[in-house]
């Protein structure tokens, strides 16, 4: 039967309790981690969000009514226990905080009874993550699921506390807003009181913020939460956290120097590591020639080398021909894995085909300084030599090359780049590696719809030396004022500077091929306030949920976020979505058709 806790109030977390409250009466509460009776001794480690404490009873010393109601206890029930903080009798457990203290009981109260869980609430529990999300209430009592979401709390407060301090103010943007086609797919949301018109979900809450700058806020942030109805992946999720924000007056070095700061204050205080001040920064381009990636993980080597100039003339059609289609020849040299059995290259051959690569060349430099080649026969001696030695090539490595359009090879040699790095362990978490990309390209083509797509979104501001490009039409050399921070391989915030003068504006629709009443259609209320006197602005936004997994040392966002949907969008706990009820469907004019 479970009882009522009146009369007691608790005065320690379990894990607040330490030697300094030996010979104080104490009272607690939490849940039954473990029971152990040991004939006449019973252990009791109880738990709450703080940590662990062990509860003693022993006969003789305890009342026997309160022993065997001890002994009944199972794991997960729910305990009020007043007692007195006695240093261990046992040997002390350096595994947990309260290791050398214990608690003597003089009253114990079962608040709340509970079935055998599904599986053992524990650090690391190696239960499917299926059954896990469905019972995610208990998997949330986990200490290290507890600490994530401790950790992304303090992350929240700190930056609030910082943006405050810096002049920010806090705003809320709606989330029943405009729906507009550009980017990825809305959420919709049906109205009642207006029959076949549907408001969209934010994806980010950019116009608003571009009008608070219009409004004259100068200094906006917002914990927003965003929607996107897109194919998940594993750090992906339909609803997610962005720390945005949006400043008046300023250019890419003031957006960068506050966020710098942030950063270094963040770090600082959540795990006491120190971000070395100014954060490297790197243009796109360079980042992309040596790394393939605009997102490079620096936390090891193995950087891309361009080798179409020293194989334009061999005899090898594979290279030759990416060459005279406008392509490239680049290479990455595996240091060390010159050995690496056939089986494994043919494995990493199929990985680069998922990034659209035909295959994958390699030369394998035995320890004896003899070359085994898939291509060798194709190349002279004198040509394999140049190519090796382009390559720094030593006995004992493994070269692998990829020929294509730059946007293939970048791509496979990107991520082969990672994946070699992940299989080697060269992936220290406790590194954390942060880098600026700056100067993004301002268009990317899509060979989709025949068109050049806005590379950020269409309100980026291109540099100021590259706006003649813009009238000669020539798209795929301009470059944006666009910054996005990456740390260790991943994106965690990206921005830009905003266009803040009509006349350009105007230019970049039409050369995003949009017409004049497109542009008003979905972005009218933007375009006409900014004939009404609008300042520079830029902003940044980061991804919340990523940044704190990062800093958590967790390899999934799910694990940092209380009620996760899984990859089909659905959630395991509360089977959302459903079906509606026909009545709700009626009231908003709206019927399903079935397939």
């Amino acid at each position: 039967m479970a009882e009522s806790m009146q009369g007691l109030k608790r005065t320690h977390r379990c894990g607040e309790l330490s030697a300094a409250k030996v010979g104080e009466t104490v009272t607690i509460m939490g849940w039954v981690q473990k029971n152990r009776n040991k004939g006449g001794l019973v252990f009791i480690d109880v738990r709450d969000r703080s940590g662990i404490i062990q509860v003693v009873c022993e006969e003789g010393k305890t009342d026997a009514a309160l022993l065997e109601k001890a002994a009944s206890l199972r794991s997960e029930y729910v305990v009020a226990i007043v007692g007195e903080v006695a240093k261990r009798s046992g040997a002390v457990n350096e595994k947990i905080a309260t290791g050398e203290i214990e608690v003597l009981p003089s009253e114990l109260r079962i608040l709340s009874e509970s079935l055998t869980p599904p599986f053992q609430v524990e650090e690391n529990c190696k239960t499917k993550e299926e059954v896990r999300l469905k019972y995610r209430y208990l998997d949330l009592r986990r200490p290290d699921i507890q600490r994530n979401l401790m950790m992304k709390s303090q992350v929240m407060t700190l930056t609030r506390q910082f943006f405050a301090e810096e002049g920010f103010l806090e705003i809320e943007t709606p989330m029943l807003g405009k729906t507009t086609p550009e980017g990825a797919r809305d959420y919709l949301v049906p109205s009642r009181i207006h029959p076949g018109c549907f408001y969209g979900l934010p994806q980010s809450p950019q116009l608003y913020k571009q009008l608070l700058m219009c409004s004259g806020f100068d200094r906006y942030i917002q914990i927003a939460r965003c929607f996107r109805d897109e194919d998940l992946r594993a750090d992906r999720q339909p609803e997610f956290t962005q720390i945005d924000m949006e400043l008046s007056f300023v250019d890419v070095d003031d957006v960068i120097d506050v966020n710098e700061r942030y950063l270094a204050k963040l770090f600082k205080d959540v795990l006491d590591v120190d971000v070395q001040l100014p954060i490297q920064r790197m243009t796109w381009q360079e980042a992309m020639d040596r790394f393939g990636s605009d997102k490079p993980d620096l936390r090891f080597g193995m950087e891309l080398t361009n080798v179409t100039d020293v194989v334009k003339g061999c005899g090898f059609g594979v290279f030759t021909g990416a060459i005279e289609n406008g392509g490239s020849v680049r290479g990455i040299n595996a240091k060390g894995q010159g050995g690496m059995p056939r089986k494994k290259i043919d494995k990493l051959t199929a990985f680069v085909k998922d990034y659209g690569a035909k295959g994958l060349a390699y030369i394998a430099i035995q320890e004896d300084g003899t070359v085994k080649s898939s291509f060798a026969k194709f190349m002279s001696e004198e040509e394999m030599d140049a190519l090796i030695k382009a390559m720094d090539g030593q006995p004992g490595d493994l070269l692998l090359f990829a020929a294509d359009k730059n946007k293939v090879v970048w791509d496979s040699l990107g991520a082969l780049r990672v994946e070699l790095a992940k299989q080697l362990e060269l992936l220290d978490k406790n590194e954390y590696r942060f880098v600026w990309i700056t100067e993004f390209p301002q268009f990317e083509w899509s060979d989709e719809q025949g068109r050049y797509l806005a590379m950020h979104h269409p309100f980026t501001m291109p540099m100021e030396e590259d706006l003649p490009l813009l009238d000669k039409g020539e798209l795929g050399k301009i470059r944006a004022k666009a910054y996005d921070i990456v740390l260790n391989g991943n994106e965690i915030g990206g921005g830009s500077v905003r266009i803040h003068q009509n006349d350009i504006q105007e230019k970049m629709f039409e050369a995003l091929g949009f017409t004049k009443e497109q542009a008003h259609s979905q972005f009218g209320f933007l375009l006409e306030a900014f004939k009404y006197g609008v300042p520079p602005h830029a902003g940044l936004a980061y991804g919340l949920d990523r940044l704190v997994m990062l800093m958590a040392k967790q390899d999934s966002i799910r694990d940092v976020i209380a009620f996760p949907k899984i990859k089909d969008a659905s959630c395991l706990m509360t089977e959302a979505p459903t079906p509606a009820d026909e009545k709700q469907l009626e009231e908003l004019g709206l019927s399903v058709v079935s397939e």
